[in-house]
């Protein structure tokens, strides 16, 4: 199925020229010595705290770098992003575990990393694994590097890093990936600057050191439009262009050809309250364009897949994700996230997980599309069955394209009548989803990391945790 465009070309070519001009004419502000005398070197003015970044040097950035991406894991399984298939991995540092049986939330600990990655790894529509929950039993400056150790344990498939501030949160990530392979192979970062264009001293350090390293790097700016962007949703795309482009020049400066993807996390301001909103159509609309966006300088690019800002598995929480999981997968997406996303990001849930796992399955199916051939036109097979029985169900046709997968068989849905559904005491998905994750985290068994791997990333840690 052809990719569908929500932006024309002349449009998405707007966008291009207009972040041209945010970088040239209005900088970005960046005071870190080394960040500014590599761009300086390389062309750029300063002015002020800002340090404006001429068009030919953005132009090379990105000339420089790979249009495919490839991430292995500690089992072997390699997932390549840009190469016209599309991944799926869940959102990073939820704070809190929603428990859909009592309605209640509580604060996400080092279990529930462990837990995550185990039922994550055994969700067949995850592709990448990324550390789920921010455990609220770790010291604040030891998070990020619990959540990256305990993911590695209790998964196999390729694990993106967490979420690093600084160079030194990069180095030690890194020790820890190198347990299982080498760093520029098995690990990738997302980074993000402040919107609007603000890069910290931090920020800009983390991405030179990842860039040394030769981490494949995920500009990750995060903008809210009408707080930290316009309003207008052409606006805040052209600024966050702005963001994931300044990164990408910081990058190439220091590794011409580092593999970088191109990562969008555009929300919206609830104009009533001044929240983020994760749920909105626009935040689909968003993310579709920026798959555009990104597409035009043959990056492979992320976004949100799976966003809501309800707080139940819900309606509001089914159609919301699923229509913000569709739009991006039809505009072309190479890579999806949030699974087991809720409240904005900050709580996730395990029936949540395996719920997404099902609509990733229907969107996989959407992208498929469907065959029209002399085969899939039947036309003999409707004049057979109009001489005879006057029903499809016992025609090889029907059986073949049933093992082909023409009709995709649910694993959660409800299907059955209602009188079965009453028989078998009226449960509903969301405690069909939440049985299913027990069941999953019961019986999956995760290959262990060898245990001398498990010594050295216990001693990288320091406290046990």
């Amino acid at each position: 199925m052809s990719a569908l465009q929500f932006l024309n070309d002349s449009e998405v070519e707007a966008i291009h020229q207009a972040t041209l001009r945010i970088l040239w004419e209005v900088g970005v502000v960046l005071t870190h010595p080394e960040g500014r005398e590599r761009l300086v070197g390389a062309g750029a003015v300063v002015h002020g705290d800002r340090v404006r970044i001429p068009p030919d040097l953005v132009e090379w950035a990105v000339a420089q770098s790979p249009r495919r991406v490839t991430l292995r894991g500690r089992g072997g399984q390699r997932v390549t992003l840009g190469d016209g298939s599309l991944s799926w991995h869940n959102v990073g540092g939820a704070r809190d575990v929603y428990d859909p049986r009592t309605g209640t939330r509580r604060p996400a600990m080092v279990q529930d990393v462990r837990d995550s990655a185990r039922l994550l790894d055994a969700l067949e529509s995850v592709t990448t694994v990324t550390p789920f929950f921010t455990p609220q039993d770790v010291p604040g400056p030891r998070m990020s590097l619990a959540m990256y150790r305990h993911t590695l344990s209790c998964t196999t498939k390729p694990v993106h890093g967490p979420g690093v501030q600084t160079a030194e949160e990069v180095r030690q990530i890194a020790r820890m990936a190198s347990v299982t392979g080498p760093p520029e192979e098995v690990l990738t970062l997302g980074i993000s600057p402040v919107s609007p264009l603000f890069f910290p001293d931090d920020v800009v350090g983390a991405i030179l050191e990842t860039a040394q390293l030769g981490i494949p790097l995920g500009p990750l700016p995060c903008p809210i439009a009408g707080a930290t962007a316009p309003l207008s949703l052409a606006g805040a795309l052209a600024q966050q262009n702005a963001e994931v482009l300044a990164s990408v020049v910081l990058a190439q400066l220091v590794r011409p050809g580092l593999p970088i993807f191109y990562c969008g996390r555009l929300a919206m301001m609830e104009p009533r309250s001044g929240i983020s909103v994760w749920g909105g159509v626009e935040l689909g609309l968003a993310s579709a364009a920026t798959v555009q966006i990104g597409h035009r300088y043959g990056l492979p690019v992320n976004v949100y897949g799976f966003s809501t800002n309800a707080h139940t598995l819900d309606i509001q929480s089914g159609y919301e994700r699923a229509l913000n999981a569709a739009l991006p997968a039809l505009a072309g997406a190479d890579e999806l996230s949030g699974i087991g996303e809720m409240a904005a990001g900050v709580m996730g849930s395990y029936a949540q997980m395996v719920c997404d796992n099902e609509i990733a399955r229907s969107i996989r199916r959407l992208l498929r599309g469907f065959a029209v051939d002399g085969d899939a036109l039947a036309v003999e097979v409707i004049a057979a069955v109009m001489e005879g029985p006057r029903n499809f169900l016992g025609q090889r046709h029907t059986v073949r394209h049933l093992r082909a997968g023409e009709i995709l068989m649910s694993c959660l849905a409800e299907r059955r009548s209602w009188e079965e559904w009453e028989r078998t005491g009226q449960v509903g998905l969301a405690e069909r989803a939440q049985q299913e994750a027990e069941r999953l985290l019961a019986e999956h068994k995760v290959p262990p990391l060898d245990p001398e791997q498990e010594r050295e990333l216990d001693a990288m840690m320091g406290n046990g945790q």
